[in-house]
């Protein structure tokens, strides 16, 4: 009820540890259903735990939908970044020509605009997102997709989001910019999604567009900037004999307003 009243994308809800392997739970809810785990919101909730109340460890472990994440806080200022590792996500299907078709309908795209190095695949960590590269950052910037058309294609291809990036005209600091449509669960367009860049990562490296060395690699991405809410997302990924281990995103947060709500 109160994330619907807020409808402003995710809630986070803290709770205390239901066991012995982890320190907090974190439940997240979009305006229509709850999700697994949301990494943005993440960040922002361990931000605001640090601004009140006892010194807390710079790590700790948290439980969510998606299983127990390791956070770290780095630094202690009002710069300091939250940082979570987790297992990586997994890859799923590409889409076939029939799927293409529609999505492409949705989105107000033709072929052409489509990078032919990046395949239309879906990701799962928790949620599911369908990674879209397109040739350039005026083609994301232009983007006007159909909600209604996507909404009602995301049970039929098996995805609750739709992650839509570009390499070629990202800022000179970021390897990517994209935007995020999630209609399906009541977001519209998602401001900045860590755990879709997390996936986006692993799917960079599996179809050897992101350059690795001395066992893993890192970007940072750009999201938001369309919405006039740009944020900056850094990436990094453990990998070994060509597989990734692990993944860590990180990110920064801004206190805009606090409140206290009774119920």
């Amino acid at each position: 009820m109160l994330a619907n009243e807020l409808h402003d994308g995710d809630t986070a809800f803290v709770l205390k540890p239901a066991g012995a392997d982890h320190d907090l739970r974190l439940r997240f809810f979009s305006p229509t259903r709850e999700l697994p785990f949301v990494a943005h919101a993440t960040v922002a909730a361990h931000y605001a735990l640090g601004i009140e109340g006892p010194l807390r460890p710079a790590r700790v472990r948290q439980m969510t939908g998606a299983g127990v994440i390791d956070i770290e806080v780095r630094g202690a200022t009002d710069d300091r970044t939250i940082a979570m590792t987790l297992a990586p996500p997994t890859l799923g299907r590409i889409l076939d020509e029939r799927d293409k078709a529609r999505l492409l309908d949705a989105l107000g795209l033709g072929s052409s605009d489509l990078d032919p190095a990046c395949p239309l695949q879906i990701a799962l960590k928790g949620s599911t997102r369908l990674m879209v590269g397109l040739q350039t950052v005026p083609q994301l910037d232009g983007l006007r997709p159909d909600l209604a058309a996507l909404r009602r294609l995301s049970p039929n291809i098996g995805a609750d989001g739709y992650f839509v990036f570009a390499r070629q005209g990202a800022p000179d600091d970021c390897l990517t910019e994209a935007r995020m449509f999630c209609p399906a669960i009541g977001i519209d367009e998602d401001p900045v999604s860590g755990n879709a860049h997390g996936m986006l990562g692993v799917y960079l490296a599996e179809h050897r567009l992101l350059p690795v060395s001395a066992g893993g690699a890192a970007f940072t991405g750009l999201q938001g900037r369309v919405l006039g809410r740009p944020g900056r997302v850094l990436v990094e990924l453990a990998i070994t004999d060509a597989r990734v281990n692990s993944v860590t995103i990180s990110g920064a947060a801004v206190l805009v307003y606090r409140t206290t709500v009774e119920i």
